[in-house]
């Protein structure tokens, strides 16, 4: 029973969040993009713990749904819930402030409802549902564990620069110097927009953890643009099945993980957005990580720092869990059409697509021959050339989205053309 999971979003209480991200309508796009199980987000945050609790009922043991006054029109698939939180750590630690974002998954609403409580004696829960508190983050994985000991957490988007565990700007040099005697009980990591698991897989402390993808979506349409894939056995789905496939980095039945090309993240290069200096970690190594223009340093990106922290070199052990990378339907859409996302013609094509099937199948799944039928050539081909990898990368740098390309006819100017390798290959059904 192969089931598809994005456990990393937020809800429309935190800063800078679509105002759709609400239970029915994350509910309807989980199953049009093919998601079966979605965290839901900001569970710290009163109100919208609340409105959780309302409209939320347990289906499987830790796992949630719709009650049926609330549920959508999209009855593709059943969409289960769980309860998820990402919270902002910032401290100083080592004579050195600290910003770290923490994934935490709970199995029941009482377990949040003890974390909450710790938190909001030192810390405003009510000002974003991404709270930020001046807490080590050892001490929150303390508060979280003490709350049920089978909540998981989990250090989200490890390279960032700014909020991360290994984040050139914030982080650490090792989850052990972060974590200290409560290193054991990390026992997931999230890989980010801008690496994908291939890059993590130089680590050896990572070795024996599961490195996990997820979207950090801040609008509906953007669920999905990672997750993962797990294997549970019949008639066990549930908390606890997902939190043992985590902890235990079980590979057969950690099936895989779907992933942004690792160029597409907004810090995978080292760069200056004001400038608009973009630099392979390389080219800013020879400019002493100073911007040429300002002469202010650089942002060092996600592929510099994996570089730096580096003790092996590039894997790929046939042991490791496969991973595919992929461009979302709607990008593939205005790639071939020309026109913006967000374009009424490229939405009512996405729209077309995806009354049928979900928009995994389409990506992964669906046979070309088919997929011509459905669409026109040229989109029929796009996606099986991004299923193949034969894209156009132009790396993202300091905030600054990049842009993957199946066509080419990138508006941006092109500091990179060619084709690389991707992920191994795999199946979801």
């Amino acid at each position: 029973m192969r089931k598809i999971l994005d456990l990393h979003i937020h809800s429309k209480f935190s800063r800078a969040v679509s105002q759709e991200m609400e239970p029915a309508t994350l509910a309807y796009w989980a199953a049009k993009k093919g998601i079966d199980i979605l965290g839901t987000g900001d569970f710290t945050h009163p109100e919208w713990l609340k409105e959780l609790q309302e409209k939320l009922e347990e289906n499987e043991d830790g796992l949630f749904v719709l009650k049926k006054q609330f549920e959508s029109n999209n009855k593709k698939r059943k969409t289960r819930f769980i309860l998820q939180a990402e919270i902002s750590c910032i401290y100083s630690k080592n004579n050195k402030t600290r910003r770290i974002h923490i994934i935490v998954l709970a199995p029941n609403f009482k377990a949040v409802e003890k974390i909450n409580a710790v938190l909001g004696w030192s810390s405003n829960l009510t000002s974003d549902g991404r709270p930020i508190i001046g807490m080590d983050a050892k001490e929150l994985t303390r508060i979280v564990l003490d709350s049920d000991p089978s909540c998981i957490v989990i250090p989200a988007h490890i390279w960032t620069p700014w909020f991360s565990l290994y984040g050139s700007m914030s982080g650490f040099d090792s989850i052990e110097e972060c974590f200290e005697e409560l290193t054991e009980k990390i026992k997931a990591v999230e890989t980010g927009l801008s690496s994908d698991p291939e890059m993590n897989w130089r680590l050896s402390e990572l070795d024996n953890r599961a490195i996990i993808s997820n979207s950090d979506a801040h609008s509906p349409a953007k669920l999905g643009r990672e997750a993962n894939i797990f294997e549970f056995e019949k008639n066990n789905l549930s908390y606890k099945a997902v939190a043992d496939i985590l902890a235990k980095n079980d590979k057969s039945k950690f099936k895989g993980t779907i992933e942004f090309y690792p160029e597409e993240g907004k810090y995978h290069f080292d760069g200056h957005r004001k400038c608009q200096v973009s630099l392979s970690p390389e080219e800013s190594k020879k400019l002493n990580y100073i911007c040429p223009v300002c002469h202010r340093p650089l942002t060092v990106g996600v592929l510099n720092r994996v570089q730096v922290l580096a003790d092996k070199k590039e894997s790929n052990d046939k042991r490791r869990v496969p991973f595919k990378s992929l461009i979302p339907l709607s990008e593939i859409i205005a790639d071939v059409y020309g026109i913006g996302e967000k374009s009424k013609k490229v939405e009512e094509e996405y729209e077309k697509l995806t009354r049928e099937y979900s928009e995994f199948d389409i990506l992964i799944n669906i046979s070309s021959a088919v997929l011509e039928k459905m669409t026109e050539k040229e989109i029929a081909e796009g996606i099986i050339k991004a299923r193949k990898g034969k894209v156009t990368r132009i790396p993202g740098y300091d905030g600054v989205f990049g842009t993957i390309s199946v066509t080419g006819r990138s508006k941006e100017k092109k500091r990179t053309k060619k084709k690389e390798k991707t992920g191994q290959q795999i199946g979801l059904f």
